[in-house]
């Protein structure tokens, strides 16, 4: 395959970036998105020219790092899908394809196409763990928890926080993202004991994080490479109004 990738380039946090043009000929189809950016990036070096920066851990479809906006959406148009499980197969021979970072004030860049998604763990350190003292690993079948609530939990738990639903919000909102870790943790009893302040701590720090509000028009559920449900808002926001009228314990 011969493709021509047109990529955010971007020197530091301070300076000015742009979209420039590099030529990628010769692309096998079997070949990942990352491993692709990998060749492209072996001959700049051999040109003796810059690498594009971008972030990549796993390559498994479970870290979230690999965060890129490929031709305009988060991780792709491939549904379900991180940008690491993407594979050029899904291009056309001749395609142009355009790579950048995520744009939302809350993930400031930090190079080419590195954006810093720090904001997700400050919001998780607001609240997005369990910290009563429950004792010793108890059996399993000691704490029973009903099959609808486990597999809710479950789902939710799938988030990968990559970031992809503030990228795709055009308000830049991260609630799919907040609700998902809230949910899991209201569907079980471990979570219980601080769910009311749980939910107003994560809240209050997505705010001061400078996210935007939910634009109910589901882009987040959209491009979410775990597909997760804005069914989680709901709930959050259900959780959110009990705990502001009841207050948290």
């Amino acid at each position: 395959m011969n493709l021509t990738l047109k990529i955010w380039r971007q020197k530091n946090a301070d300076a000015k970036g742009g979209i420039e043009a590099y030529d990628a000929p010769d692309i096998s189809p079997d070949m990942s998105f990352l491993e692709m950016l990998d060749v492209v990036n072996e001959r700049l070096i051999d040109k003796g020219q810059e690498p594009v920066a971008f972030d990549h851990d796993c390559r498994e479809g479970i870290c979230g790092m690999c965060s890129l906006v490929i031709n305009g959406i988060p991780h792709g148009k491939e549904k379900g899908t991180t940008t690491c499980q993407l594979h050029m197969r899904k291009f056309k021979d001749g395609e142009t394809v355009t790579i950048e970072p995520y744009r939302a004030g809350a993930f400031p860049i930090v190079r080419d196409l590195v954006t810093d998604r720090g904001a997700y763990d400050r919001i998780i350190a607001a609240g997005g763990f369990i910290s009563v003292a429950t004792g010793g690993a108890q059996d399993a079948n000691a704490l029973p928890i009903p099959k609808v609530d486990a597999e809710l939990a479950m789902d939710a738990a799938a988030c990968i926080g990559c970031g992809a639903c503030a990228a795709a919000c055009k308000n830049a909102s991260a609630m799919l993202f907040v609700a998902a870790k809230v949910s899991q943790l209201a569907h079980l009893p471990q979570g219980q004991p601080e769910r009311k302040r749980r939910v107003l701590n994560m809240v209050a720090q997505m705010d001061k994080e400078g996210f935007g509000s939910c634009t109910n028009q589901y882009e987040c559920e959209a491009v979410c490479p775990k597909e997760i449900s804005v069914r989680v808002i709901a709930e959050m926001n259900r959780d959110y109004l009990c705990a502001t009228l009841v207050g948290a314990e």
